[in-house]
């Protein structure tokens, strides 16, 4: 019985109680409350594999009511990615961008990936421009259409691109 009432109240706990007063956080309010900065205590919520980004929601609203349920079961964003994780470890040894893109382009990614926000999943970024795709291709579009004629008949890149 008692593990039953254990179960039901930490249910109700992250449903119904307000951040500062989930005891799954509780924890992390007394190291604000004691004076220790933001960052700190984010930090130690990373420590401890919290997410981090729990503390910029209200604090007098529950956690269930402010996280969307689509967001919980989405990608991570770019900078976390496993499939993009190296190229990042490479902007912070230093290296410029254009090396950071060669390097995507020599293993066979799009380096254009790199000029989306670093702080959203590619998917959820992606999605827009997949939604906008109506348009024909880029050689079939009657105002693109003379530039690559131009091409196929053996005019230099450079005289189309001044065309």
């Amino acid at each position: 019985a008692v593990k039953q009432n254990d179960t039901c109240s930490s249910i109700s706990s992250s449903d119904d109680v307000p951040l500062k007063g989930d005891k799954k956080y509780e924890k992390y309010f007394r190291m604000l409350n004691m004076g220790l900065p933001m960052g700190a205590v984010k930090n130690a919520m990373q420590r401890d594999q919290l997410d981090p980004a729990i503390m910029d929601l209200d604090h007098n609203k529950s956690v269930s009511s402010q996280i969307k349920k689509s967001d919980a079961n989405s990608e991570p964003p770019l900078k976390e990615d496993p499939k993009y994780e190296k190229y990042f470890r490479m902007l912070k040894m230093g290296l410029p961008m254009g090396a950071v893109q060669n390097a995507m382009i020599r293993d066979g990614l799009d380096p254009s990936i790199m000029d989306l926000d670093h702080n959203k999943s590619v998917s959820s970024q992606m999605k827009v421009d997949e939604e906008n795709d109506s348009d024909p291709p880029l050689k079939e579009d009657p105002k693109y259409s003379k530039y690559f004629k131009m091409l196929k008949m053996g005019l230099p890149m450079g005289a189309v691109q001044n065309a």
